[in-house]
């Protein structure tokens, strides 16, 4: 009787890993027409493979595995509310997900964020832009008005912040300081000037004391500044023949019952790195290429505190932008380093036929007392190489725009320090040994100057030091890693270590706010103010 009893929860999952199958060829299908893009196939991103044998076999452990997990699709290792969820359902084809493009210099665009988003292919109670996370990408150019309503329909207030645009941080603009209540909405105009670098940008929460919950939870979506069509760079033969993916990297917890976990104290201490690292809100997706093809990836770190180490078994890297700036000349390399917050545009040729995991190393982020915020090594996505080889296009030429002018002489030299407090009997983070206030003045820099600033970290943790609107240029630092030469928004700062930049208050004025981009520790006071006034 037990024997007959397996066969036949082994036949009910074949039939429901088949109708799954055929809902999500459907459901896949749909998607593709809907978001393929002028020249592109519908279908050809996230179609599901062919039912092979193998495949059958997949889809009967997947079935049985719904009737055992229950109705989340996820396994349980746990049991119940006070378990932990691992994906059930893991290297899919990897997505790309909805696309917003400007139209005669406009971009108008509703988001509403709000629980309830997929995580991994099921649904959860992580929090997504328009119902997925990550959110809709977002696509503008240089001159265009982006003018975004954000619709709140979360517990929390919260607001927006376009990471790395160069923009102003006045008014309704990309402004930290706004605050949108629970129940209501907020209009954004923004202006991307002229003369902005196209590059790879991102978007996420802000609200002081509830980023690190939100963007934890799914709350982030990728922004891309693309060349005009008139701009010479846009018809060059090598960057229309490589295929450009966008993969936004993220970590989250789920308890049993599909709600996010909440951050303990040590987490909060340490910056919570979480159990599930997905690639566009998928475990361990694959991506499809053939031999000697080049591919574009724009990779985005929206980590809460995890500091990817990237590396492609059995390939080099090739670099050619960082943060949204261009290098002078492609660089490779055999990893490449992502604070949170940080973004890289990487070249990648498919080598022979086989599959090659994407992995995130170890990286040290220091130690309180006993306690680590070291992270294991994470797959976070499998190249899978098959089919007839092609001749390899080459490395594009840069579009210009990444090297900056030093030419101008610094009039105001700076020293910043990351602090640790104790507040109350409790740790805290800090800069200059004072927790953040909105209302306070940190720094006041005149518009049109250059700045020096030395930041030096006096706790035993790294911290990625972020600074809104105005990018900056690394001089130096004290574990003797060589500068990248390109402006740049987010860079680590090592643990009892410093860092120098060089800052041109140029462009816009305004008032914004510079911090730690692990964001437990900003939301614990480790940001402070600028007024660049003239």
């Amino acid at each position: 009787m037990m024997v007959g009893s397996y066969w036949w929860l082994l036949l009910v999952g074949i039939g429901l890993g088949l109708l799954a199958h055929v809902v999500l060829r459907i459901r896949s299908g749909a998607a593709a027409r809907r978001s393929a893009g002028p020249g592109q196939e519908p279908g050809s991103v996230g179609s599901p493979a062919p039912i092979t044998r193998r495949r059958a076999i997949g889809l009967a452990v997947t079935g049985a595995t719904s009737l055992t997990a229950g109705s989340t699709g996820w396994i349980d290792r746990g049991g119940g509310p006070g378990g932990r969820l691992e994906a059930a359902v893991s290297g899919q084809r990897l997505r790309q997900g909805a696309v917003i493009d400007s139209r005669d210099g406009r971009l108008e665009v509703e988001l509403v964020a709000a629980p309830g988003a997929t995580v991994a292919g099921r649904i959860t109670s992580a929090l997504g832009f328009n119902g997925t996370t990550p959110g809709p990408t977002l696509r503008v150019r240089p001159g265009d008005e982006l003018a975004l309503r954000l619709i709140n329909r979360l517990a929390q207030p919260t607001n927006l912040h376009t990471h790395g645009l160069r923009v102003s941080p006045s008014g309704n603009s990309d402004n930290p300081f706004v605050r949108v209540e629970p129940g209501t909405s907020f209009d954004y105009l923004i202006q991307i000037p002229d003369d902005h670098p196209t590059g790879t940008f991102w978007y996420h929460p802000h609200h002081h004391g509830t980023a690190a919950d939100q963007q934890f939870a799914g709350l982030a979506g990728a922004l891309l500044v693309v060349p005009r069509s008139t701009d010479a760079n846009q018809a060059l033969p090598q960057q229309q023949a490589v295929e450009e993916l966008i993969l936004l990297v993220s970590d989250i917890t789920l308890r049993g019952d599909g709600a996010v976990v909440a951050p303990s104290g040590t987490d909060r201490l340490l910056g919570r790195q979480g159990r599930l690292v997905l690639v566009n809100g998928q475990h361990q997706p694959t991506i499809a290429a053939v031999p000697g093809a080049t591919g574009r990836w724009r990779i985005i770190n929206a980590c809460t505190s995890r500091v990817l180490v990237l590396h492609l078994r059995g390939h080099k890297l090739t670099q050619t932008a960082l943060d949204g700036s261009e290098l002078p000349a492609p660089v490779e390399r055999d990893t490449v380093i992502l604070a949170p917050g940080n973004r890289a545009d990487i070249l990648v040729r498919a080598g022979s036929v086989g599959t090659y995991d994407l992995i995130t190393d170890i990286f040290d982020r220091g130690h309180f007392g006993t306690r680590s915020s070291t992270a294991k090594p994470e797959v976070l996505a499998t190249l899978v190489v098959d089919g007839a080889p092609v001749e390899s296009t080459g490395p594009p030429r840069p579009a210009g725009g990444g090297i900056p002018d030093l030419t101008t002489t610094a009039t105001t030299f700076r020293q910043i320090g990351l602090t640790m407090l104790m507040r109350g009997g409790r740790m805290s983070f800090g800069i200059d040994n004072r927790l953040f206030d909105p209302d306070r003045d940190d720094q006041h820099v005149a518009l049109g100057t250059t700045e020096i600033w030395t930041i030096t970290n006096y706790g035993p943790l790294v911290h990625p030091f972020h600074l809104h609107a105005w990018p900056f240029v690394v001089l130096a630092g004290s574990d003797g890693s060589p500068p990248t030469g390109v402006a740049q928004d987010v860079v680590l700062v090592p643990a009892r270590g410093w860092i120098r930049i060089r800052i041109s208050f140029t462009g816009h004025g305004g008032r914004s706010v510079y911090h730690c981009h692990v964001v437990d520790h900003s939301d614990a006071g480790m940001m402070a103010t600028v007024n660049v006034v003239t």
